[in-house]
This record gives C-alpha cells, structure tokens and sequence, in this order.
C-alpha cells in the first residue's frame, strides 16, 4: 500500500502543488487504507466513485493553477453532514434510507475548495454520546491499544468513526461536530488535533441538529497547522443559518507564527479535580512548563461556575435535543414502522419513534421533554440558562483582566474499554468535564496530543481562546505542539 495516506493536509498540498503527486493517488491510498481497515468500523457509508471523480477534478484545477489550499485533500465526513445523493442518517435506525437531496455548508465549501469524499464516517447517534457506542452501524474501535493488549478501546464520541480515522491515516483529515467535547475528546482519545471554533463561526445549514445552541462544526486533523487550512475553507458567513456570524474569515495558517512571548495563560484551579489520574496531573504540569519556556506568562485563574457546567449542560442540551428531534415522525423521510389494523397518526409517531430512535436519544429526549414540561421549566430549564449566563461571564472576566488563553485537560482519563462504562450514563457524562464549558460559553477550543500515559495510549492538553480568536488559539496550540513533540501512531493491528 502506498504511504501517501499518512501525509498531512500541509504536506500533500505543498506536493499537490508542486506535481510531486496526484490527487488521484492520493486517493488512491486513502480508498486503500478505508478497505483494509473495517474491523475499525470507521467508515460506514464508502463512496469510492465519488472520491475519484473529485480527485480527477482536483487534479485538473491544480494543472490548471487554480489550486485552494484543500485542493485534492481526501477528507472522511460525519455521517451529521448532509451529503447529496449520499447515505446522511446521523448513525440513527430513524434516518434509514434517507439521501439528501442538498448539501450542507460545510460539505459544499470544501468541495468548492476541490476537497475530496472518501465516505461518511461513524459517530454516536445524532451526536449523543462520548464513546461511539450508541450509532446504529455498531462500535467504532479505536486504533491504539494499551500495551501489548487485545482489548477493544473507545475511540472517543460523538465524533468517533471521524478521530479513528485519521488517526488510522485512513483520510488526511475530516469533519467533526462539537457539542459538549464531540471533537476534542475523542481526538485527546486517539492523539490527533480537534478544533472547535467559536460558536457561530461555521454554519450549521445542512447538519443534523442535536442542541442548536451548543452545536458547531470543526476540524479533525493530523496537527494544528492543517486545522488552520481546513478551518479557513469551512468557515464563513452564511445567511441560511441565522446563528452564522457575519464576520470576515481571516487568515488561520497566517497567525501561526510560533511566538507567544509576552502572552499570558491561565491555569484554572477548578479543573484539579478530586481522583485525577496522576499522568493527566503531570501532563498538565507538562504543558505549563512548556508554554512558560515558550516565553509565557502562568497565572492562577478562577472560573467559580464551573462545578455547574455538567448539571447545566445535561439540561440545556436533552432540552434542545427533544425540540430538534420532534421533526423525526415516519412521516416524510427515514423510517416509518409498520402499522396494524386500526393504528392512526399517533401509533405511526410512537411505534416509528420506539424502533427508530436508540436508548441513549431516548433517554435525553424524555429528560429534555421533562425540564420543558409545565411546572418544571423554572425549576430546572430557565436556572440551567442562568447558570450559563455565570459560566460565560466567568470566562470574559478572565479574558478581561488579560488572559489571553486558557490551558486544561482535555479529558479525565486516556480512552477507556469499549462496554465500561456504557451502562452507567452518569459516569460517561463525567468524560464531557472539561469540554462542556466552552461550548456553553461559545468559546473557541482546541485539543492537542501533548504524551502518553502509562499504558502507552495518547493523553492530550486542551487550550482555550477568546471569541473569534481562532487564529490566536491555534498559534498557542502550535508552540504546544511543537514543544510536546508528539509523534507517536497507533500499531497496525487492525
């Protein structure tokens, strides 16, 4: 098999460029590596015939000199993303069958910046989930393993068939949503880079909603500078999503300079929590050692709300979610049960409903129809809004006395045994502990591989930016990348 699947969106575009190689094979590699890595079970929807008919036009631009930065980069996408003519079921039995017949945003600007489709990938289902457990295509399996043992890992969720497949090189990139940590996570799972920028800075026309004030797609790479290229081609303004910001795209890869002198960090107190594992203790130790040496200034900081973000988060989240999910009936697309003699309109809702939606979708769906209900939407919706309100006037007051980036970790523990803790849905919230404020506060986040622990699996450090700040977030993210040195891939046992 070709090597050329490992290359970053950096590299293959330099040699794109330069007619080293061709999109064509590029894509051949990759379209190999996706057949050879099923027992991953990443990719769930292959369009291989799509793939080579993108590659061929990339390769024609690029002759041509019209060449974007993703021009002829392969790219795995969510299976959240509307894709035309092409399998879009949000990993849910209820969207069986269902080809869009538009494509969202996101999709459509990468395509037009000649990005090419290797598949859909899997993830939890419509987005519900932190270990890629809950999708109706079955387990994503992460592609490292703890020593030399056979155990079956989670690779993170929701975006979890996204971050196992480029850390697999079975893509050079992909999309991923970000919800409560859907892309940070798994990628501190499996040792890549997962960006989620400031709310409102990619639209979300065309993907699959789970909470519309929480939801924001990003970028799913091999390190932060390709991040940059493939945020600069997802971003922008679009008047099909009114929470989409009207603000000019600035130049990402651009404000990676590698120089944080003179820039100031915070290290919040609240995130030491109480049975902290010791490697993500000493990892965080780490990074500060790293940015300070990089010409930073460390400060103690205090974000006081944060012990309510996960008790709000699962409010606001479940509550949006029962609103989004309402639309999904047997009604007009997916799956409609089958009915008996005498069923009406409501049985065709309750029994499409209870074959089509999984127990995790369930589950939010009935605590999200509870927090609106009459009598307790006081009590626990419009307190989970006020709650928000401190956690993001926490984060300003910090950036306000000058901090200009915030460092954490990314997760509480390395990835975890498929099946662990998928029966205990309070223990798999608690992975989302880090994660959860940014999205409730609309921050841009960024998680970067930073070692590995003691089992030999990634551990990664998450730094945290002021709104539309991106380009900032990602120069800082970059001295931690660089500083941490991290270039260790999975076995390929698979």
């Amino acid at each position: 098999m070709s090597e050329l699947n490992k290359l970053t969106v950096a590299e293959a575009r330099d040699k794109l460029r330069a007619g080293d190689i061709t999109s064509v094979e590029l894509t051949e590699a990759c379209l190999a590596a996706t057949e050879a890595a099923s027992a991953l079970n990443a990719v769930v929807h292959h369009t291989p015939e799509l793939a080579r008919e993108q590659a061929k036009a990339a390769d024609a631009r690029l002759q041509a000199g019209d060449a974007p930065a993703m021009c002829g980069i392969p790219l795995g996408i969510k299976d959240l993303f509307c894709t035309k003519g092409v399998p879009s079921q949000a990993a849910s039995a209820i969207l069986n069958g269902f080809r869009p017949e538009y494509e969202s945003t996101v999709t459509s600007q990468l395509f037009d910046a000649g990005a090419v489709m290797i598949g859909k990938l899997n993830m939890d289902e419509f987005a519900m989930g932190s270990s890629n457990e809950t999708s109706t295509y079955g387990n994503v399996v992460n592609p490292w393993r703890r020593g030399n043992e056979d155990t079956a890992l989670t690779p993170g969720g929701s975006s979890g068939g996204s971050a196992a497949a480029v850390a697999a090189d079975l893509c050079l990139a992909a999309t991923g949503t970000d919800t409560g940590g859907s892309i940070r996570q798994p990628a501190a799972f499996v040792g890549i880079t997962g960006l989620k920028p400031t709310y409102g800075r990619c639209s979300r026309w065309g993907i699959v909603a789970f909470a519309s004030s929480l939801d924001q797609a990003g970028p799913m790479t091999k390190t932060v500078r390709d991040a940059a290229i493939m945020l600069q081609a997802m971003a922008g303004h679009d008047p099909k999503d009114s929470t989409s910001a009207e603000l000019a795209v600035p130049d990402f890869e651009a404000a990676i300079t590698g120089d944080i002198r003179g820039k100031t960090v915070g290290i919040p107190k609240e995130y030491r929590m109480e049975g902290m594992p010791d490697d993500i203790e000493a990892l965080w130790a780490t990074g500060r050692e790293m940015l300070a040496d990089a010409g930073a200034k460390i400060v103690d900081i205090s974000l006081p709300h944060t012990k309510y973000a996960l008790p709000a988060y699962y409010v606001v989240a479940p509550a949006e979610a029962s609103s989004n999910l309402a639309r999904y009936d047997g009604v007009r697309y997916g799956h409609r049960a089958k009915l008996g003699q005498g069923d009406g309109i409501t049985e065709m809702y309750e029994k499409t409903r209870a074959e089509g939606f999984g127990a995790e979708v369930k589950r939010r769906v009935m605590i999200g129809t509870y927090v609106l209900s009459a009598g307790f939407y006081d009590a626990y919706y419009n307190r989970a809004r006020r709650v928000r309100a401190l956690i993001k006037k926490d984060f300003e007051d910090v950036f306000a006395q000058g901090v200009d980036a915030i460092l954490t970790p990314a997760t509480p523990s390395a990835a975890f045994p498929l099946g662990q803790e998928f029966d205990d849905p309070v223990q798999m919230y608690l992975n989302d502990v880090f994660t959860v404020t940014v999205n409730l506060a609309g921050l841009p986040g960024i998680a970067v591989p930073a070692g590995l622990d003691g089992q030999g699996l990634p551990l990664g450090l998450q730094l945290i930016g002021k709104p539309w700040e991106e380009g900032e977030l990602l120069n800082f993210a970059q001295t931690l990348e660089t500083r941490a040195g991290f270039v260790a891939k999975p076995s390929n046992w698979w």
